[in-house]
């Protein structure tokens, strides 16, 4: 069980302690459902107490946020844990690692991974990512380890990921082109003027001519977004033999997310992590010229 406890101050005084929950405290309203069916899943001033009832200023309103059993069959793998405590884990993934389980990953997935690390640390739950990475990106994926967590983080993450394409790129630049589903039975995105808006924002950083690496930072989050958005302007990411990248100089799309930026669900000091390269980007990269003086791992 999680307990979180906030105190009400001058904006919330004789409100009712359902609007409290939503706007001081952030609580969603499923959530709150289940705080409600919960013996002490609301207090105020240690009473339990209802989400009609009135708030005043001083008071200590406490949720007690209880324990759910996993959903994904734990697995006995490492984890490259960059940050942990009791309501987020972060982690630094490896290519070729599926986020969830499918028909085609079943036991094999970072879910089965952060299962069997939960549970052989006391702690469980369901896995929670806020956000996903395909199973060929590699980088920082951040886990609520409570619901509460998940609903806050969500949308909140900002992430800055660093490409490797085949073609000179020089600056910075803007892609605004919208995506839509070709195949509903297909995961193939494509770009087209009847699809979701998708914003993509990129800066060089290094380059030899040829090749550049670019670091890319997202206004929406669509599937594919990067890989789809630089295929459609001509140069697709090193490795994306699905959006017509080559495989010559690394066997899977050269993608990596290496910094994520967020204020913490709790105590909302801010939070920045990191992840270096991995080392078939990095063997690239050390042959490029750097436009500055970026350490990139």
């Amino acid at each position: 069980m999680r307990t979180l406890t906030f105190t009400v101050d001058d904006a919330y005084e004789d409100k009712k302690l359902l609007s409290f929950l939503k706007t001081r405290g952030g609580l969603s309203s499923r959530l709150i459902g289940k705080l409600k069916k919960e013996e002490n899943g609301m207090l105020c001033n240690g009473v339990r107490c209802r989400t009609v009832d009135r708030v005043h200023k001083g008071d200590t309103v406490e949720i007690n946020i209880p324990d759910e059993s996993t959903s994904s069959v734990p697995g006995d793998f490492p984890l490259d844990i960059i940050y942990e405590d009791d309501d987020i884990l972060v982690i630094n993934k490896p290519a070729g690692l599926a986020m969830h389980e499918t028909h085609n990953h079943v036991g094999d997935t970072l879910a089965n991974a952060v299962a069997g690390y939960l549970i052989k640390n006391g702690k469980g739950g369901p896995f929670r990512a806020v956000g996903r990475l395909d199973k060929d990106t590699s980088g920082i994926v951040v886990c609520a380890l409570h619901s509460f967590g998940a609903s806050v983080l969500s949308g909140n993450i900002e992430k800055t990921y660093l490409a490797l394409v085949d073609k000179k790129y020089t600056g910075c630049g803007v892609i605004d082109v919208p995506i839509y589903r070709p195949d509903p039975m297909k995961t193939l995105r494509a770009c087209g003027l009847y699809g979701e808006k998708a914003v993509t924002k990129w800066e060089c950083i290094a380059s030899d001519g040829k090749a550049s690496l670019l670091k890319i930072r997202l206004e929406t989050g669509r599937t594919h977004q990067i890989r789809v958005h630089f295929s459609y302007i001509g140069s697709p990411l090193m490795g994306d033999d699905m959006y017509g990248g080559s495989l010559k100089r690394i066997g899977r799309h050269a993608l990596h997310c290496c910094r994520v930026e967020f204020l913490h669900p709790v105590t909302k000091k801010k939070m920045v992590f990191d992840a270096p390269l991995p080392q078939d980007m990095k063997a690239i990269t050390d042959g490029l010229h750097y436009t500055d003086k970026e350490e990139t791992g």
